[in-house]
């Protein structure tokens, strides 16, 4: 049997990282928090505000660590190098230039960690065992490097999303992937707190460009209205912009959208030189609008269109992003949808319209905080009242002294209770829910409703719908 080639050896990692090395030895993964560690990894040890990964050393070869970076000498192999954060940024880098596929950017303030999960899905159908992406929302500062780090020397591509929420940020990380495809999947006024205006957003975004490679491409949403903005600083490092979107002037447009018969959406896409009909399985016009750029970068790399389609029609819903369940309840069934991951006021307008699509006797919304929304935050959480109208909401749980406006702008329009936080309002929804319900789960991830989420299934035994 073949021996599988190590990751990393503790020669390449010095070499990289411009460290000392301990003792020969070779890993197959790469991690920073000492409780993902597991038999072969290298373990990053990192100083922070609030901790020392030093502190964890022990644990992390108890759990089957091989070799570590650290800052320090410690009794196990390692490299010692004089700041590990800057180590693992340089081994990330030695990831990329190693690698000889093509690699793919996300970013946008929302349907990035979808739109990459897709991607994967999308590219891994022609190519198993092929395909690299960052794992989690592993999109920062921290995160990307790590992403990289992990990479396989031999694949052939690579997905990573990269995320901010200040100026500069994209630009330093888009330089580390160098990507030769870059996404923007869409503008909204998330983190708005600290730019102001979405026509900021935008700039920040389109920072993801300035890593391009030469020959990449641009794919940016047609029909946000920062489409000019996003064009004219594409243009100045990409040698190609395709714009993706429901307009026919779009180069990646959908012609047709119709419901699918099994969920989902039946689409007919058209593209510069292809036409491709398919089914999104994740319900949605934004999982429409993420499929779009989906393709637009699969046919950007050249890579085969047909098994992208195919894959999109058999992508599962991701955690807090929009996976569905079926809660067991007296007398038959409910619907949970998860989006406890993130919110921001697009991305709530874009799943409760979808809300109101389903087929059910009670649509419940359970909406927790948008954050970061600065001093808009009050406007933007009450002018969350029209989308709950239209989504044909029958009754609100609103949680956490974030959605207080919405429930004075609420009045008696629609039935509500607000509750301070997630604690609260678990045993109401558990008190309220009865078969026949379609509900709703949807807030900024630091309200903490994957909680709620949680206590419903182990309560209910859940079964997942995708």
């Amino acid at each position: 049997m073949a021996v599988a080639e190590p990751l990393w050896t503790s020669t390449e990692i010095a070499e990289a990282t411009g460290g000392a090395a301990s003792a020969p030895f070779a890993v197959s993964g790469v991690a920073f928090d000492s409780r993902e560690v597991g038999q072969g990894d290298l373990f990053v040890a990192m100083k922070g505000e609030t901790t020392d990964g030093h502190r964890f050393i022990d644990k992390a070869f108890g759990q089957g660590a091989a070799g570590a970076i650290v800052s320090e000498p410690v009794a196990h192999p390692h490299i010692l190098v004089p700041d590990s954060a800057a180590a693992l940024e340089a081994l990330g880098k030695a990831s990329r230039k190693r690698m000889g596929g093509k690699v793919i950017g996300v970013t946008g303030s929302v349907g990035k960690t979808g739109t990459k999960e897709a991607l994967f899905q999308a590219l891994d159908r022609a190519a198993p065992g092929q395909v690299h992406r960052s794992v989690k929302s592993y999109n920062n500062h921290v995160g990307v490097p790590l992403s990289l780090a992990r990479m396989p020397r031999g694949s052939a591509y690579g997905v990573f999303e990269m995320g901010m929420n200040h100026a500069g940020e994209l630009s330093a990380l888009t330089r580390q992937v160098r990507p030769h495809v870059a996404i923007v999947t869409a503008i909204a006024p998330a983190h708005i707190e600290f730019f102001g205006t979405e026509a900021k957003i935008a700039e920040a975004k389109a920072e993801i460009f300035e890593g391009l490679q030469p020959g990449g491409t641009a794919i940016i949403p047609y029909d946000s209205p920062h489409v000019a903005l996003l064009y004219n600083r594409a243009e100045r490092h990409a040698a190609r912009i395709l714009t993706f979107g429901a307009s026919p002037q779009a180069d990646v447009c959908a012609r047709e959208a119709v419901p699918a018969p099994g969920g989902g959406t039946l689409v007919t896409a058209t593209l510069p030189d292809a036409e491709l009909c398919f089914t999104v399985a994740a319900p949605g016009d934004h999982w429409v609008s993420n499929a779009l750029a989906v393709l637009a970068a699969v046919d950007a790399v050249g890579g085969d269109l047909a098994a992208a389609g195919l894959a999109l029609a058999e992508m599962p819903g991701l955690p807090g992003r929009g996976e569905r369940r079926i809660l067991p309840v007296a007398g038959g069934q409910a619907l949970l949808i998860d989006e406890s991951y993130n919110a921001n006021p697009l991305s709530m307008t874009a799943t409760l319209k979808q809300l109101g699509r389903e087929k059910a006797d009670r649509r419940i919304a359970i909406l927790g905080g948008m954050r970061e929304l600065g001093d808009r935050s009050v406007e933007l959480h009450a002018g969350l009242v029209e989308p709950l109208s239209a989504g044909r909401v029958d009754y609100v749980i609103l949680v956490g002294a974030e959605m207080a406006p919405l429930a004075d702008a609420l009045g008696v329009t629609i039935p509500y209770a607000h509750v301070a936080d997630t604690a609260a309002a678990i045993p109401l929804i558990q008190s309220e829910i009865r078969a026949g319900d379609a509900i709703l789960v949807k807030g900024s991830n630091g309200v903490g409703l994957s909680r709620l989420v949680a206590a419903l299934g182990e309560n209910a035994g859940e079964g997942k719908t995708n």
